[in-house]
C-alpha cells in the first residue's frame, strides 16, 4: 500500500515470486471511468474507490482461496479503505506501507510516461493518506531502501504474522 510511485507495483511483483504465489495489480480493478477520471487529472472519491476496493478484495479472497495466498497492490490510503478490503479479503489480510518524501514520489512519478495517474494527483494522495495506527496488521517500511531488501523484510515480517 502507499501513494502513486512508491512502489508498490514493484514491490508486489518481488513478494509474490518470494512467497509462491500470484500478484494482483490494483490498477487493474479501477473501472473505465475511474481511470478516465484519474487520466483528466481529476482525484478519486469515496464513491469512486468503494466498488474498486470490493472488486480488489474479492479478487484477493478467491486467489488466495485457490492457490494458499495471494499478493495485490493498492493505495489502501485510509483506514476505512483498509477495512473494507480486511472485510472483502478475509481476517488474514496484511499490508507494507511503502513510504517516501514528497520529492522522491514526484521524481519517480515524472519517470512513468503514459501512466494514467498525473503527477499532479500527488498531493492529493498525501493529503488522504491516514497513517497506519498500531493497532493495524501493517508493516510501514521506506521505498528508499532496495527493493531487494523491501521484499526480504516483508517476507520475515509476513513469517511472524
Amino acid at each position: 500500500m502507499g501513494v502513486s510511485g512508491s512502489g508498490k507495483s514493484t514491490l508486489g511483483a518481488l513478494l509474490a515470486r518470494a512467497l509462491h504465489c500470484p500478484f494482483l495489480e490494483g490498477d487493474d480493478f479501477h473501472d473505465e471511468a475511474a481511470v478516465a477520471k484519474m487520466r483528466a487529472g481529476h482525484a478519486l472519491v469515496d464513491d469512486d474507490r468503494w466498488p474498486w476496493l470490493d472488486r480488489l478484495g474479492r479478487a484477493l479472497e478467491q486467489t488466495a482461496a485457490e492457490n494458499g495466498c495471494a499478493v495485490a497492490t493498492c493505495s489502501a490510503l485510509r483506514r476505512s479503505y483498509r477495512e473494507r478490503l480486511i472485510a472483502a479479503a478475509g481476517n488474514g489480510t496484511r499490508f507494507v506501507l511503502l513510504d517516501n518524501d514528497r520529492d522522491e514520489l514526484l521524481r519517480r512519478l515524472s519517470d512513468r510516461p503514459g501512466h494514467y495517474m498525473p503527477p499532479s494527483l500527488l498531493d492529493s494522495q498525501l493529503d488522504t493518506l491516514e497513517r497506519p495506527s498500531s493497532d493495524e496488521p501493517i508493516l510501514a517500511l521506506s521505498s528508499s531502501a532496495t527493493p531487494h531488501d523491501l521484499c526480504e523484510a516483508a517476507v520475515t515480517w509476513l513469517q511472524r504474522a
